[in-house]
């Protein structure tokens, strides 16, 4: 069933005094929520961007205790298109380096285009559709992209995943975050998770520091929930929770500081 874009009551954002700060808090809860789902689950299934804003967060849920990671099953949200297998800019390898290779999870499920993207999409799709995806671990882009569904996205993607051309402002992001020396060396297209495959995860924490990302916070948080700000579509989600530094809220006009 694909999830309804019908705006949600949602808490207030978390804002930290650091990105260190920022990161522990959305560990802790995440590792809460791990917690108390394998206590009546099986296993746990989660997705995880990719990306230095969740640098922090991932490092200190490696730290967490009492989470039985060999029940625990992740995936990724995107990945590019055209890069060579080994290339350190690919973020089924960032992954693995940041939280996959630490930890003993039972399963993780890479997202590989191959030589055939759309068929690496289907059979995607299909690994996801396998059972029910608890929990989402997410970021907002410079442009209010979620995963890689710039704007405009469509809210209502039938597909779950798919191939998408990468806009100006996100492959502009990916040299701010020095993932790439230059522009043109940031790849034009690209596998992502679709925004309802996102929305369809039972809960989602999303970590968004710096101030890169302040004026996309501040129009995921006001503007109308459409496709020219994909992540304004968090707001139709009934869980979900965002984690900022006072960097990214500082274009908030009211921001409490925890």
């Amino acid at each position: 069933m694909r999830p309804s874009l019908i705006e949600k009551p949602a808490p207030l954002p978390f804002i930290a005094t650091s990105r260190a700060a920022m990161g522990r808090k959305a560990a802790e809860d995440i590792a809460d929520e791990m917690r108390r789902r394998l206590q009546t689950q099986q296993s746990v299934r989660m997705i995880f961007a990719a990306a230095p804003s969740q640098s922090e967060m991932l490092s200190a849920l490696i730290l967490m205790p009492g989470i039985d990671w060999s029940r625990v099953t992740a995936f990724h949200m995107d990945e590019y298109l055209g890069l060579a297998p080994d290339a350190p800019q690919r973020f089924g390898l960032w992954l693995r380096s940041a939280i996959f290779d630490h930890l003993p999870f039972a399963a993780f499920h890479l997202l590989d285009p191959g030589t055939d993207p759309e068929s690496a999409a289907v059979a995607y799709a299909d690994k996801l559709a396998a059972a029910a995806i608890d929990i989402v671990c997410a970021g907002i882009g410079a442009n209010g992209h979620l995963a890689f569904n710039d704007p405009p996205a469509d809210l209502n993607e039938p597909a779950d995943v798919k191939v998408v051309q990468l806009d100006s402002a996100c492959r502009q992001q990916q040299v701010d975050d020095r993932c790439f020396d230059r522009f043109d060396d940031v790849p034009t297209h690209a596998l992502t998770l679709t925004v309802p495959r996102l929305l369809a995860a039972d809960r989602i924490f999303c970590c968004v520091p710096g101030a890169l990302k302040k004026t996309a916070v501040r129009r995921t948080l006001q503007d109308p929930i459409s496709g020219l700000v994909p992540a304004t579509a968090l707001r139709t989600h009934p869980n979900w929770l965002l984690y900022l530094d006072q960097d990214s809220a500082a274009d908030l006009a009211s921001a409490e500081v925890l």
